[in-house]
């Protein structure tokens, strides 16, 4: 899935980290009795904000008027208001996630977004989110997950997304391929996935993977940057497409969280085929490709995150749509799908196949007391590299695209992560934001 009908929600966690910090009184000398004095309480607690006040303090708001700031290189910056409301349980864990918003973007004017992310366990969790602008773009995304933890035999994950995108971007085939060649396009999809693990164990799963896509390549419309058949025709891909894709994968997970791990590592190995009208054949090509994920506790407070993807399209047709051939850039890893290089936009580079490698060391330096949630602060300076291919006999090692920034991360344990990430590559500086670790 794309990550932008959830970008906007890093705004939340920017804002969350302006919140006044948090300090385990237990551990701050100045909240201690002086020596000699009885322990207890030395002076009374601060009376609780009342009316207005209330509001305003993060610590006590029913909701937070958050500043809305996206960035990322194709969007352009968009700027608003997102109105956010947490819900939590008594160990201050977030259940619930209220939080529509009023935005204005360069490209597409003004729009309302609404979504509700909710996370009745951690073995469970499911979202709606939905969006509508002035111009071109529209937004639907609805998930479910349960047997996230595979304490059970099954493991489900259903998705249902139509998303309109103007901001699309295509720079040709080819690792080589040119910023002076960028043009624009406007995707439309309608897409249904379902994945359902059996678990071998708590650790081993097989996982079946099943998606039908439906999408609609049609000319841009961004002022200033050609569109897409100006400059490269009716290549396959340009139109209406449709996608049958069956993939299974064997999977070894170790990691000690889902959502942010300290420790452990996930490897996956899959196989699968896409056709345009029949469920089983590789009609349009097929997909063989390894990805790994692997942390590493360094200190209490800092984790060294890398991550490995390799993909390849051993058959593939004259007509296999560009946008389901191996692509770089951008700043999230889909198994299968796109990879990140956080200097450069989604879909970057395109070619039958990819490798990417990125690593990043996440260090914790602070805790933070808001909208009745604990935020941990989080810095890590990150590295990527990778490239695409359309030989299966290059050397995946060589001719490398390479990116290195730092990404500013709010965690709210146990499912929520908010991020800004800041990348510097060949085509300069890039700015992306939204939720999820990107890896």
């Amino acid at each position: 899935m794309r990550a932008a009908v959830s970008r906007a929600l890093a705004g939340m966690a920017t804002a969350l980290l302006c919140a006044h910090a948090y300090a385990d009184p237990t551990s701050d000398p100045a909240s201690q009795p002086p020596p000699g004095q009885p322990n207890g309480i030395i002076n009374p607690p601060p009376t609780a904000p009342t009316g207005l006040a209330r509001w305003l303090d993060p610590a006590t708001a029913p909701f937070l008027p958050v500043p809305l700031i996206g960035a990322d290189p194709d969007s352009g910056t968009t700027l608003g208001i997102l109105p956010v409301k947490l819900i939590t349980d008594e160990q201050h864990d977030i259940r619930e996630i209220i939080a529509p918003d009023l935005l204005h973007n360069p490209y597409f004017g003004w729009g309302v977004d609404g979504r509700i992310y909710a996370y009745p366990s951690a073995d469970e969790q499911w979202s709606v989110l939905g969006g509508i602008k002035q111009r071109v773009e529209r937004d639907f995304d609805a998930e479910y997950q349960i047997g996230r933890q595979r304490e059970q035999r099954w493991s489900i994950n259903a998705s249902l997304v139509f998303l309109r995108d103007g901001t699309q971007r295509f720079f040709g085939l080819g690792n080589g391929s040119q910023e002076a060649a960028q043009t624009n396009y406007t995707e439309q999809q309608e897409l249904a996935q379902v994945q359902v693990g059996y678990n071998l164990s708590h650790a081993w799963q097989l996982l079946y993977t099943g998606r039908v896509q439906d999408v609609d390549v049609t000319a841009g419309t961004l002022q200033g940057i050609p569109s897409i058949q100006t400059r490269y025709g009716r290549i396959p891909g340009f139109g209406s497409s449709e996608q049958m894709l069956n993939r299974v994968s064997i999977g070894y997970d170790t990691r000690d969280d889902v959502t942010a791990p300290r420790s452990g590592m996930e490897w996956v190995l899959y196989s699968g085929v896409a056709s345009r009208n029949s469920l089983f054949n590789d009609s349009m090509y097929s997909e063989a490709g390894i990805d790994g994920r692997d942390f590493w506790p360094i200190q209490p407070s800092t984790i060294l995150a890398t991550h490995v993807s390799l993909r390849y399209l051993p058959t593939s047709s004259e007509h296999v749509p560009f946008w389901a051939l191996s692509n770089l850039g951008g700043e999230s890893t889909t198994i299968g799908g796109d990879e990140p290089l956080r200097g450069y936009g989604t879909g970057r580079f395109y070619d039958l196949d990819a490798f990417s490698a990125s690593a990043e060391l996440r260090q914790r330096v602070a805790v933070i007391n808001a909208v009745a949630s604990h935020i941990e602060l989080e810095l890590a300076p990150f590295i990527d590299v990778g490239r695409v291919f359309s030989q299966s006999g290059t050397f995946p090692l060589s001719q490398l695209h390479a990116v290195g920034g730092l990404g500013v991360r709010g965690l709210a344990r146990p499912f929520v992560v908010g991020y800004v990430d800041i990348g510097y590559g060949s085509a300069g500086l890039a700015i992306f934001t939204g939720i999820n670790y990107p890896f």
